[in-house]
């Protein structure tokens, strides 16, 4: 075997018994050892990481993304073999990833679950299951891959709490759920066990079949919906996404917070671990991704500075 694809091997194992899963990253990799093969070389150096990175078509963000995938591998290899480059950070610059999210109002999302409610398929309950999925996503702050991987036995609608495992970087949290929200998602559980008549099925949210959703097809339902409630271009490429309702969700607690005169401080920590942050900075972003919720934190320190001495 190659030893660059016996290192790989060895390298994604490492991690991932780690708890990193490392999937694209390792789709990355695994085309970088075939790239070295291509070149029949023995050992990393910078121009070859360069190379590899500029066949992306993409823009700078797939090639800067690449690179900084390779880092930590080229790293790994240099410790059995000095004569590997590591590549530098600033190789590549890194470009501006995080695009300003989409906010729905409560008339739009109430539009698209009444669109979802109206599909027809071949057989009902897939109707019912995209409704019930969208609305999750709405209200709880779920990624979507959160709420595709729910098993049957980690929703617990006696006590209203999801358990969601080993999600982004290996965490699990209990995310609580409201009253109404267990009311929908116990009629669902009536409604699919009716479906499966008998048969098991692992997850919560099912196909056809009983197996998981696959993402891709949740995601071409609810762009067909998006563009009927018109909320998207038939023509467009882009648009609201799915991963907004988890946006949406965070910026309206924070609004409510503020409304209502609360101590944000002490609470942000509080919506980062129930949204699953790795980094509570990730959910200071939120702060500034919203004008309203600027304006808000703005009017607050120039309250607080009018009372000080």
């Amino acid at each position: 075997m190659n030893p660059l694809r016996k290192a790989l091997q060895d390298y994604l194992g490492m991690r991932r018994g780690l708890g990193f899963k490392l999937q694209s990253q390792g789709r990355h990799l695994s085309n970088f050892i075939r790239f070295m093969e291509g070149r029949k070389a023995a050992y990393i150096t910078t121009a070859l990481a360069l190379e590899w990175a500029g066949q992306s078509n993409s823009a700078g963000s797939e090639q800067w993304y690449r690179l900084i995938t390779l880092r930590p591998f080229a790293k790994y290899c240099s410790v059995a073999d000095s004569r590997t480059e590591v590549p530098p950070p600033n190789l590549i610059p890194r470009p501006r990833i995080r695009t300003r999210p989409y906010l729905y109002t409560e008339d739009e999302i109430q539009r698209l679950l009444n669109a979802a409610l109206n599909l027809r398929f071949k057989y009902d309950l897939k109707t019912y299951t995209h409704y019930c999925l969208f609305g999750l996503l709405a209200v709880s702050g779920l990624r979507i891959g959160e709420a595709l991987r729910l098993k049957n036995e980690d929703v617990d609608l006696v006590n209203g709490v999801l358990n969601i495992r080993e999600s982004k970087f290996g965490k699990s949290r209990l995310v609580p759920l409201h009253p109404t929200t267990q009311k929908v998602l116990n009629d669902y559980r009536s409604r699919r066990d009716r479906y499966l008549n008998g048969l098991t099925a692992a997850h919560f949210f099912i196909s056809r079949r009983g197996t998981p959703l696959f993402h891709s097809d949740v995601n071409h339902i609810f762009n067909l919906l998006s563009v009927q409630v018109g909320l998207r271009d038939p023509s467009a490429s882009h648009g609201p996404r799915l991963h907004d309702f988890r946006h949406r969700f965070a910026v309206w607690t924070l609004l409510r917070w503020y409304r209502s005169g609360e101590d944000i401080e002490p609470r942000l920590p509080l919506l980062s671990m129930y949204l699953g942050h790795t980094c509570i900075a990730n959910t200071y972003w939120y702060l500034t991704s919203c004008p309203e919720l600027m304006a808000l934190a703005v009017e607050r320190l120039e309250r607080r500075w009018e009372v000080e001495p």
